[in-house]
């Protein structure tokens, strides 16, 4: 993964375990992740199994560093690649030592994780004053464990990646933006309009003030079936009603129609006519660990998000299975490369055959965001561009 770490590996003795935390994010404007979030009971009961008897050394890296200094910068999906095989498996790490590590958002720069190994298992500590630790290993301290949430507790994954997504990003099962409240015109007749100007909207608001901007819905087609998955709107921003609209009789009698008046906050694009509205939705605060789907999972990439033809690591792709395939917020997938055509020219009949390779895997695709029949993940590791109809399953 080609993101931000810096690390600062101590003596490369043996393998080592990490402290792993949840993945934490509000579904409205904002991102969050801090020390008060809840830890799911499915999460705590994992934790507390592998708390029993610690991780088997064929589980970590061999060439994970003895002991690590937690970083600012670091995340912890960056930090499980050090030192794990499979680095989406944190949630099962974090229990390996619950008497220390008794909240997996409570990560901050400074924290020492060191391995301890008995019996072919091992299990992970962190660094305490007085518990004999080698000198040349940092100990912690109140400064550590006091900083705040911008500058303290590690996040999952890069969730600069995905915030922006957990508002853009969004699917209608049925077309119901063709309906929805429109901009009719502009301050001062311009074409456009910017942050912090004024739009004129019709439409039933439904007694709503705080909207999204919503541009161009597109049918999502399923890669294999041809079917309608749903419709993917382009986000535009956020407006706030002003002034509601009225009915009212003019000059001679005649009834007049005056638009609602909206004030624009903040912009993906710049707003025009014909954009579409609709409601703010309440925020939805989830903390979750990934993991694997519990059944067979085997689809198709629906489309790069935006408007590229391919897409690389750390860009978006909806997926056609959603929230009724089973498919979960958290989840890790696999991706694949289909096969290339071969030709087989050393049949014992002398005749060419022409034969197809075995599909290869190549990258993992991490669900941040469901609805009924489409996800969205993020992409965090691939060898080659993925496209529109490539195959995903569990990993």
């Amino acid at each position: 993964m080609s993101l931000p770490l810096r690390l600062t590996a101590r003596r490369r003795v043996g393998p080592v375990l990490l402290a792993c935390a949840a993945l934490a994010w509000h579904a409205g404007p904002a991102v969050a992740a801090g020390p008060n979030l809840p830890v799911t009971p499915e999460w705590r009961a994992t934790a507390q199994q592998v708390a029993q008897a610690g991780v088997p050394l064929s589980e970590l890296s061999p060439n994970a560093p003895d002991s690590y200094t937690v970083q600012r910068g670091d995340t912890l999906w960056d930090i499980s690649k050090l030192f794990l095989t499979t680095p989406w498996r944190w949630p099962e790490l974090w229990g390996m030592n619950l008497d220390q590590i008794r909240n997996p958002h409570l990560i901050f720069p400074g924290q020492v994780l060191y391995l301890v190994k008995q019996d072919g298992r091992a299990t992970l500590r962190l660094a305490r004053p007085g518990d004999g630790m080698p000198d040349n290993t940092v100990k912690l301290g109140p400064r550590v464990r006091s900083q705040v949430l911008d500058n303290g507790a590690i996040a999952a994954i890069p969730l600069h990646l995905i915030g922006p997504f957990l508002n853009d990003a969004v699917v209608f099962e049925t077309n119901e933006l063709a309906s929805a409240p429109r901009i009719v015109a502009t301050q001062e007749g311009r074409v456009l309009v910017s942050r912090g100007e004024t739009a004129y909207v019709r439409g039933d608001l439904g007694g709503a003030r705080d909207f999204r901007l919503f541009r161009e819905a597109k049918p999502l087609l399923d890669p294999q079936t041809r079917e309608i998955l749903g419709y993917e709107a382009r986000y535009v921003g956020t407006a706030a009603l002003e002034r509601p609209a009225e009915d009212r009789v003019g000059a001679g009698g005649r009834p007049e129609i005056v638009p609602a008046t909206f004030r624009i906050n903040d912009l993906r694009l710049e707003a025009g006519i014909g954009d579409r509205l609709h409601p703010v939705p309440q925020s939805d605060l989830i903390a979750y660990a990934p993991h694997a789907p519990a059944q067979p999972v085997d689809g198709r990439v629906v489309s790069i998000y935006g408007d590229g033809l391919n897409a690389g690591q750390n860009q978006i792709v909806s997926i056609n299975r959603g929230a009724r395939d089973g498919i979960e917020r958290g989840h890790v997938l696999a991706l694949w490369r289909a096969g290339a055509p071969a030709v087989d020219r050393t049949g014992t009949d002398g005749r060419p055959q022409v034969i197809r390779l075995p599909d290869e895997r190549h990258g993992l695709l991490f669900v941040f965001r469901t609805f009924e029949r489409v996800s969205y993940a993020l992409i965090v590791s691939v060898q080659e561009p993925v496209r529109a109809g490539d195959r995903f399953t569990q990993p």
